[in-house]
């Protein structure tokens, strides 16, 4: 009979605790974009870590952080949720920082979770010396009831890394099967980014005016040693929408591709083709092939 164990871990927390340094230092790849921009993250399936005997499926979040608008409410949201689908949550916590409204905001939440497993990592252990960190890990001893581990660790130094990933199995529950195949170690990590970069081009031209419900496609990605060529669509759900995303003269979509076609060739460093499209596809959520092909959660958006 199979032994093998696999699973979902969700890696949460406040704005810029070292989630994605977390998650590529697991992985072994820097699969995941390390920015301090608290709402460009959706949930995705971001990171896999397959062995013989486990896999180990991280889900991205958001920083959880002070609703000032619609847009921060929703990723807060996005973020709880994640944690509803998970086998496992990371809650990450720096040792340089004090306990914050955002900290106690997630701990209650997590304080009603008890079908989930919960572990506290206390990050950076690396910057702080060892009576801060005494100290800290003192601070945090308060919650220990609320969590089934706690462990201190650094990314950037390696320091109880291969423990947490331990814990982290003991977790699992024993599936006899992976869910992803034993090469994957993201979900098309490139297309991802690239997403991800039209999808904030889009947020930050729009603002207010286009709802958290817009997407994109990534109709063709060929890429060569100089070059990346990509046809994307931009996906909405109203006719009214598509005017607004390409603008009075097709200025704002024009603004759009530019600052994209800017940020895709500094994260890549090579020449870009982009060609943008703006699509109407009504009640897309509900459409359980384009979201698949988007690589999104339907009850996430």
């Amino acid at each position: 009979m199979s032994t093998i164990k696999s699973g979902f871990i969700s890696i949460v927390g406040r704005p810029n605790v070292g989630k994605s340094t977390l998650l590529n230092k697991i992985i072994g790849h820097k699969i995941s974009i390390v920015t301090n921009k608290a709402q460009t993250t959706r949930n995705n399936i971001r990171g896999i870590l397959t062995e013989p005997e486990y896999q180990l499926v991280f889900v991205d979040t958001p920083g959880i952080h002070t609703s000032k608008n619609q847009i921060d409410r929703f990723m807060n949201s996005s973020a709880m949720r994640s944690m509803k689908e998970v086998d496992v949550v990371v809650f990450m916590a720096p040792a340089d920082e004090t306990i914050g409204k955002n900290d106690l905001f997630i701990l209650n939440e997590l304080s009603k979770k008890t079908d989930v497993k919960k572990i506290l990592v206390i990050s950076k252990a690396d910057i702080v010396n060892k009576e801060k960190l005494f100290l800290k890990a003192n601070e945090w001893s308060t919650y220990q009831d609320i969590f089934d581990e706690i462990i201190i660790a650094s990314s950037t130094e390696n320091i109880n890394i291969d423990k947490l990933i331990e814990t982290i199995v003991g977790f699992l529950p024993e599936t006899g099967h992976y869910f992803y195949d034993e090469e994957s170690i993201t979900d098309q990590p490139n297309r991802f980014a690239i997403r991800e970069i039209i999808r904030e081009s889009v947020l930050l031209k729009a603002g207010q005016e286009v709802p958290h419900a817009v997407a994109i496609l990534i109709d063709e990605l060929e890429e060569t040693d100089e070059e990346i060529n990509v046809v994307a669509s931009i996906i909405v759900e109203r006719k009214s929408q598509k005017g607004i995303i390409i603008g009075k003269q097709g200025k704002k979509i024009s603004d759009i591709k530019y600052k994209s076609k800017k940020q895709i060739k500094e994260l890549f460093d090579k020449n870009v083709n982009l060609e943008l499209f703006v699509k109407v596809q009504e009640n897309w959520r509900n459409s359980a092939s384009l979201i698949k092909k988007m690589g999104y959660d339907k009850d996430k958006y």
